[in-house]
């Protein structure tokens, strides 16, 4: 029963002091004004004001609402401002989804720009090693995916940012180091160390040692790189990673690259979005800073 305008009324006779004022404030007539408010007394059976002379008084009623008033329209008005904000695509969530783990690094040099262009836009990185990202954007759970293995939906957009070489990562001093390249065989005496994700998920499985019809000695899953490359290190095992990351650990870590066959095993990263989401300012400026680092 209580408008808006009601509010506006109130605290425009506060801070005004008279219906004649209150009513240029508003941009109302004079009989506007109070018959607006005299339909409100008569629906909610209050008399909100009485007359004294030329002034107004307002009784506990009234009292009672220009409070609300003064607490209420502040926060409409930040509804205003945010709902606008919205509207123009300065104000939003952005939510990603990673399925390439070993690209949290890549990543932060994206976001560190990003949040400093967009103050009111939140953000948000989901990292789950067991990551539905199809389902994931599907459902608005995430709002970008990023993936090294594209998905062919009409509704979804692919955005490559990145190509890398998916290199063999081994402890500096093994035989294994002093080689250009290894065969998918030479993996037989190995403990490949692997994130805990399944085989289709690793790249290491699907574009070489399954098509060779090879199996490691054994398959160890950790959780992070930084495990990983110290297992690596101490010759327990070996795991698999992109080049530019192998170039960055080598300054930290006693540990080679090895190319994965002749050719070498080489991938592109791709952030995959709604088409729907395009339209958004925030995330085309996301997807464009992504694609120049």
């Amino acid at each position: 029963m209580i408008e808006r305008q009601h509010l506006l009324v109130m605290r425009a006779l506060d801070s005004e002091g008279s219906l004649a004022a209150a009513a240029d404030t508003l941009n109302l007539t004079q009989s506007a004004l109070s018959h607006s408010i005299k339909k409100l007394e008569d629906r909610l059976g209050v008399t909100l004001w009485q007359k004294q002379g030329r002034k107004l008084r307002l009784t506990q009623a009234g009292e009672y609402l220009l409070r609300a008033a003064n607490n209420l329209l502040p926060q409409l008005e930040q509804v205003d401002t945010m709902l606008r904000a919205f509207g123009e695509g300065r104000k939003g969530q952005l939510r990603l989804g990673m399925e390439c783990h070993p690209c949290y690094e890549w990543l932060m040099t994206v976001v560190a720009p990003f949040l400093t262009r967009w103050p009111d836009v939140d953000l948000d990185v989901i990292q789950q090693f067991r990551f539905d990202g199809l389902a994931a954007l599907r459902e608005h759970k995430i709002d970008i995916l990023i993936t090294s293995d594209p998905m062919d939906a009409p509704e979804l957009a692919h955005c490559p940012v990145l190509n890398y070489e998916l290199l063999l990562v081994v402890a500096a001093n093994t035989p294994l180091a002093k080689l250009t390249s290894i065969n998918a065989g030479d993996l037989q005496q190995q403990t490949l160390i692997t994130f805990p994700v399944e085989r289709a998920r690793l790249d290491v499985f699907t574009h070489f040692l399954i098509p060779a019809a090879i199996e490691p000695k054994r398959q160890h899953a950790v959780e992070t790189i930084e495990v990983m490359l110290q297992l690596v290190s101490s010759n327990r095992g070996v795991c698999t990673l992109p080049n530019w990351l192998v170039e960055k650990y080598q300054h930290h870590h006693p540990i080679s690259g090895v190319r994965l066959g002749q050719g070498g095993v080489h991938k592109t990263l791709y952030l995959v979005y709604r088409r729907d989401d395009s339209k958004l300012d925030y995330i085309n400026d996301f997807l464009t800073t992504a694609s120049k680092r």
